[in-house]
């Protein structure tokens, strides 16, 4: 199964939270803010390769075992 759009959705939302902590944290001079979006991203980067690698194991696992 390749990623849901429920996945997709939340690691949108996920993005827009990121980058409106690091766009405050910027805007306001809070550093503690600004680097949690930055964490935030990281995680979130983590995660999207760990989706694409999901969804290539599944096309190769329909690949062998015939279901499409």
């Amino acid at each position: 199964m390749l990623m849901s759009a429920q996945d997709k959705f939340e690691n949108k939302a996920e993005e827009l939270k990121r980058r409106a902590k690091e766009s405050s944290g910027a805007a306001t001079g809070d550093e503690d803010l600004k680097n949690e979006g930055q964490g935030d991203h990281a995680s979130s980067a983590l995660k999207k390769g760990a989706e694409k690698v999901k969804d290539k194991a599944n096309e190769i696992a329909e690949k062998l075992t015939g279901d499409n």
